[in-house]
């Protein structure tokens, strides 16, 4: 609590409650197993303010992810506290003062990036000491030399003008000063080269990423992620069994299995670790979920590569996804129902508005919303979701998704963005409303045609008694059920610029703002051109009379 009263929020997206019992709930915070606090992330959240000197008392820490803020103030030398952390992120703020001598005590430190400040004085020589130091980044400060011998595999020191004006200005030192200039020189053109290599390697679909034997033992992290030994995952999983999948998906099978610790996870195996698309889903996956820190998203525990495997390890979640759970008994009561769909939206909104780069998820359906041992929701599978630039509103591309839950306008054009998720979020709604899957519906004399239409017949023939779950009887609050049944009709409009964006959604779920939105929504409906409205079950009709409709979407949608 004393890190957030030193800064300021002005997002709120630092929702912590000093009252709260177990702050490993709270939004960016990561937690262990055993509830000890291990990941701290804010990056790109608008916080200004300080960085509390209590961060220090967090002495399990492993990872501070603050960079792209606009934090000011000196570094706190209490960081030298924490022996456990790998990586130190504080990038890209406005932190002044010096480079605290005491970072030379972090034996563990992997990751530090504190290029982009306005930090000045001398580069403390203990640095040179810190053994595990494998990137740092000091660049675009006001630092002054001497230059320590870094052990860092990879540093930079660009942008520091008194570092290089003291290097050329000592007659005695112009050797050093020459062949620190042709050292750097020969880097930067193995970088381009590198880079040179990357874009061709991509031009022709054959993608680079951790080249790593498996003989080699040398531990090889991303982050704050964990390289595991594709052994060690075998003997998780025993041997990968059919008896412990517990999930299928387009591109592989996910396991449940034992660490040794004790630790139950889900290992996602890729279907062919060496096809194009298995590897871009794998990198993907791991470039974005390392980014991506919220109580309502799945975290992302390591990963393992060779020369023929892929996999991907995650938290295992002991109740499922919300289709599963949809299914069996006891049935899921209304107050769950409603405290998922908040969960899920509050995660979705961290995806498009608070994480940086934007995030497009692009399945959004009950098969990948998951439940944690308290049946909270987790967003998990982004292994369909696209990076935005702030620059770009949409990208198009080859459809992901499931029959079902794609939005009109990405089925046929192939354009996605944020509000295509907003669409897959109100059919999320209307299954958890209803206890049915989307491709369900079609099946049975009353309900010819999409959810989506059958749900506007029923809502204008006020009968949504009819809509709702038969395992619920009578155990729901009608109020509730016409509102949520409003913020899904809103959320899946046919135009994309008609429907909210998840801070809105969240907003009305949580009972602020949705009589206007649906009253706007009512005028859009009744002014909209009649030429161009054809209904949901005649844009799926060659979809939903296909007797191969399943198979269809375990092909479009990604691996679970």
């Amino acid at each position: 609590m004393d890190i957030k009263d030193a800064l300021v929020d002005p997002h709120g997206v630092l929702n912590w409650d000093r009252n709260a019992v177990d702050p490993c709930s709270w939004a960016m915070i990561a937690c262990s197993p055993d509830k000890l606090v291990t990941g701290l992330g804010s990056p790109s959240q608008n916080l200004s303010g300080t960085l509390s000197p209590s961060i220090g008392n967090l002495t399990n820490l492993q990872s501070i992810l603050m960079q792209n803020n606009n934090i000011s103030g000196p570094i706190p030398s209490e960081l030298g506290r924490l022996p456990k952390l790998q990586t130190l992120y504080l990038n890209d703020n406005f932190f002044t003062g010096g480079i605290p001598s005491s970072l030379a005590h972090l034996k563990s430190l992997q990751f530090l990036k504190l290029n982009n400040n306005s930090l000045s004085g001398a580069i403390p020589s203990s640095l040179a000491n810190m053994t595990q130091l494998s990137f740092l980044d000091l660049s675009f400060n006001n630092l002054t030399g001497p230059v320590p011998r870094f052990l860092a595999k990879t540093f930079s020191l660009l942008g520091n003008p008194m570092v290089y004006s003291q290097l050329s200005g000592r007659p005695k030192d112009h050797k050093f000063a020459l062949a620190f200039g042709s050292s750097l020189g020969c880097i930067c053109l193995l970088i381009i080269g590198f880079g040179f290599l990357l874009w061709w390697r991509r031009r022709h679909n054959k993608q680079i990423f951790f080249d790593v034997n498996e003989q080699h033992h040398e531990e090889v992290s991303l982050g704050n992620l964990k390289r595991f030994q594709f052994r060690e995952l075998q003997m998780a999983t025993n041997n990968f069994s059919n008896k412990n999948i517990i999930g299928k998906g387009g591109f592989g099978n996910v396991y449940k299995g034992y660490l040794r610790d004790g630790t139950v996870v889900a290992v996602k195996r890729l279907k062919d670790g060496n096809a194009s698309g298995g590897e871009i889903q794998f990198q993907t996956e791991v470039e974005m979920i390392s980014l991506a820190v919220h109580r309502n998203l799945l975290r992302l525990y390591g990963f393992c590569v060779t020369a023929s495997e892929r996999l991907l390890v995650y938290p295992y979640m002991s109740n499922g996804s919300v289709a599963s759970r949809l299914k069996a008994k006891p049935a899921l009561d209304w107050g769950t129902r409603k405290g998922i769909a908040l969960g899920a939206a509050r995660g979705l909104l961290y995806l498009h508005e608070q994480c940086d780069p934007k995030i497009i998820h692009r399945d959004v359906k009950a098969a990948n919303i998951l439940l944690d041992d308290d049946c909270e929701a987790v967003v998990g599978d982004f292994g369909l979701a696209k990076l935005l630039d702030h620059r770009d509103s949409h990208v198009t591309t080859a459809v992901r998704g499931t029959v079902g839950h794609i939005a009109p306008e990405y089925l046929s054009t192939g354009q996605s963005s944020e509000k295509t998720d907003v669409f897959g979020f109100g059919i999320l709604l209307l299954e958890l409303i209803t206890g049915q899957r989307a491709l369900e519906f079609g099946k049975s004399a009353n309900q010819k045609g999409a959810m989506l239409d059958w749900v506007k017949k029923i809502h204008q023939e006020k009968k949504l008694d009819t809509l709702v779950d038969k395992d619920l009887k009578s155990n729901y609050d009608r109020i509730e059920l016409e509102e949520m049944v409003q913020v899904a009709l809103i959320c899946t409009q046919f135009l994309p610029s008609h429907r909210p964006k998840m801070s809105e959604v969240v907003r009305m779920l949580e009972g602020d703002g949705l009589a206007e939105k649906w009253e706007a929504s009512r005028r859009a409906d009744a002014t909209r051109c009649r030429a161009n409205d054809f209904s949901s079950s005649e844009r799926y009709s060659d979809l939903t009379d296909d007797s191969s409709l399943l198979v269809q979407a375990m092909e479009l949608s990604g691996p679970r």
